[in-house]
């Protein structure tokens, strides 16, 4: 399950929310105040209005007035709470989030990668390959965990087919997955990436991760 480590979402949601309901409620109290003027101005003097409506109208108004000036500091604590998260996705920067993609990357110490997949449905047979990225078969694993719904996690130890290491840098990896009629169910590959900078924007935090690939802060599985 995707988590939000900033609650960059939920805010910028929640900014935009308040910002709207804040025009509508500053529209509505000068409407109002413009009707009770106007009530006020063109009464008959002989029969003004009533004590108990103009106490009611103006038990109204108050209301308006506090309604406004609520979403007002809660516009101001979401902008507080968002530029918060900003500050926090800082500390993101060098460490590594699992998150959905199909690129793999290996390491400069030639190790071992860490790959994921997550079924739609039960299969029959699960198999992940990895590839260069002009779509070399380098590496394939067979008879995998073929469960759905959970992550199952798969160690490729950097070697290739004939278990010579490979370099470090970006590969690609992909799973294929039948049911017992041969038919493909739908799948999704995760893997580490390190998260090398990030940016701001609208109130949503943006990973830039090491091997190219964007990915909002709300949508990340895990941080490593």
């Amino acid at each position: 399950m995707a988590i939000d480590p900033f609650g960059t979402t939920s805010v910028s949601t929640t900014t935009s929310s308040a910002s709207s309901s804040m025009s509508q409620l500053s529209e509505d109290y000068e409407s109002f105040i413009t009707l009770l003027t106007a009530q006020i101005q063109n009464q008959n003097p002989l029969e003004p209005m009533d004590s108990t409506t103009f106490i009611s109208q103006l038990a109204q108004l108050s209301q308006v007035e506090q309604s406004v000036a609520t979403n007002s500091n809660l516009e101001g604590i979401s902008d507080q709470l968002a530029s918060m998260g900003a500050i926090t996705g800082l500390s993101l920067i060098g460490r590594s989030v699992v998150t959905a993609t199909e690129g793999v990357t290996l390491g400069e110490d030639g190790g071992s990668a860490e790959m994921s997949y997550v079924l739609a449905a039960e299969a029959a047979t699960a198999t992940l390959t990895v590839t260069a990225e002009d779509g070399t078969v380098l590496r394939s694993y067979t008879g995998l965990d073929t469960s759905a719904g959970a992550r199952h996690t798969v160690v490729w130890d950097g070697l290739d087919y004939e278990g010579l290491p490979l370099p470090a840098g970006n590969y690609k990896m992909k799973l294929e997955a039948v049911d017992s009629e041969g038919t493909t169910i739908a799948s999704q590959t995760y893997a580490p990436l390190k998260v090398q900078s990030m940016t701001y924007e609208n109130g949503l935090a943006t990973l830039h991760l090491e091997n190219g690939e964007t990915v909002l802060a709300g949508l990340i599985e895990e941080i490593i």
